[in-house]
């Protein structure tokens, strides 16, 4: 649509409002990590090691890939709204089992379940490249991205006083609130955006490899999921530079650890102020070149003997700086490459990026030791944002030369 569509609030016979879709994708990011602060005392109730209980982090993400690799060819073909509903449904019924577990495993078991909440990730943004054009599309991403920048700065904290004050059950009611309120806003507001598909879910799932035969698509998913690879990096080695190199306690780490999510909210804001003037692909560049020029000037400060909290922690506000403006702008690059398929393009696109990230975290985790010190970690971030450079950089080549594909 070239046009803004009408939307009408709380009105399921026009398109969602944008505040329901920010609503969506902070939902999806805030089931993530809610709990992590009640991880100890889950493991004392289960009767378990926190290794074990600290298993429903990479599980999740895990899972999560998975269902985004087919929530987008189901939407495509059934519509946003049905699945939408069934999803929240399904995740409120794996939130009760998380809550009703006997023990770890089958925690372990319904917070797989949880997972399925990351249909609100995938359709929030396909419904925005329903609604608008390649251009405006990415500015809506940007104010959409920006509720899954706020959820994970937030909600530890939350989910933090809600185990202090009332025990590490508060977190999961707390996610299953959350989810009964989204499942009546759904009802509510979001209106079907979808064309009418005339093909099976089974021939919606053989479009893949006109995605997957796509350059444009790989280099705006790749870019993506380079960039984000950065903080996901950050993520998986913060915790052992902050305590071990660093000497933070868990209070100070606890806070300051979200840090690069307000360069996220700032590049966000930017990105639906701007996105549509300056273009998408010289946003993505710019966020990618970003995130390499704040790790080499983190590397070259630890290289200096300099590294302080301070300077880390200040150097990856640019980090998420720089994922505001590749994030979603890299996003609208790849749900426009065939916009018929703009939910199989938003679940593979997803899947790549968490999937990716889930392992740089891994790696990330892998290589730090009390001898290495913070290189491992920076110098794997660096590696990373260079990637997404080159990613973005060869799609621009492309368009250039050959025209869109």
């Amino acid at each position: 649509m070239d046009n803004a569509p009408i939307i009408r609030f709380l009105d399921n016979s026009t398109p969602p409002h944008i505040t329901t879709l920010i609503l969506l994708a902070g939902m999806s990011a805030m089931m993530m990590n809610i709990f992590l602060p009640a991880l100890p005392e889950m493991a004392d109730h289960f009767e378990t090691s926190y290794a074990v209980m600290q298993l429903s982090v990479p599980l999740y993400l895990m899972f999560s890939a998975v269902v985004q690799l087919f929530v987008g060819p189901i939407s495509d073909n059934l519509g946003r709204r049905v699945v939408m509903q069934w999803a929240l449904a399904l995740f409120l019924v794996a939130t009760l089992g998380c809550l009703l577990a006997p023990n770890a495993t089958v925690f372990l078991i319904f917070r797989i379940g949880q997972a399925v909440a990351a249909t609100a990730m995938v359709l929030s943004r396909a419904i925005i490249r329903d609604m608008y054009s390649h251009a405006q599309s990415a500015s809506m991403l940007g104010y959409v991205t920006t509720g899954m920048a706020v959820m994970p700065m937030i909600s530890p904290a939350v989910g933090g006083a809600l185990a202090h004050l009332f025990g590490w059950k508060a977190t999961i009611w707390a996610m299953f609130v959350v989810g009964v309120g989204t499942f009546l806003l759904v009802n509510r507001d979001l209106g079907e955006t979808a064309r009418a598909s005339q093909k099976s879910i089974l021939g919606q799932f053989r479009e893949y490899p006109e995605l997957l035969t796509s350059r444009r698509f790989w280099g705006y998913a790749l870019s993506s999921a380079f960039c984000t690879g950065t903080f996901f990096a950050y993520l998986g080695g913060v915790p052992f530079v902050g305590s071990e190199i660093f000497g933070m306690d868990p209070f100070w780490l606890g806070l300051v650890i979200g840090i690069p999510a307000l360069g996220y909210m700032a590049g966000n804001f930017f990105t639906g102020m701007y996105a549509a003037r300056i273009g998408i692909n010289r946003m993505v560049l710019a966020g990618c070149v970003t995130a390499a020029l704040a790790s080499m000037v983190s590397l070259t400060i630890f290289a200096l003997g300099l590294g302080t909290p301070v300077t880390f922690f200040g150097m990856m506000i640019f980090i998420g700086l720089g994922n505001g403006f590749c994030i979603p702008n890299a996003t609208a690059g790849l749900l426009s490459v065939r916009p018929h398929l703009a939910g199989t393009a938003s679940g593979l696109g997803g899947a790549i990026m968490i999937g990716g990230g889930a392992a740089l975290a891994t790696v990330a985790g892998l290589l730090l030791t009390p001898q290495t010190g913070a290189y491992p970690l920076l110098w794997l971030m660096l590696l990373t944002a260079i990637a997404g450079v080159v990613s973005i950089l060869l799609v621009i080549r492309r368009e250039r030369i050959l025209g869109l594909r």
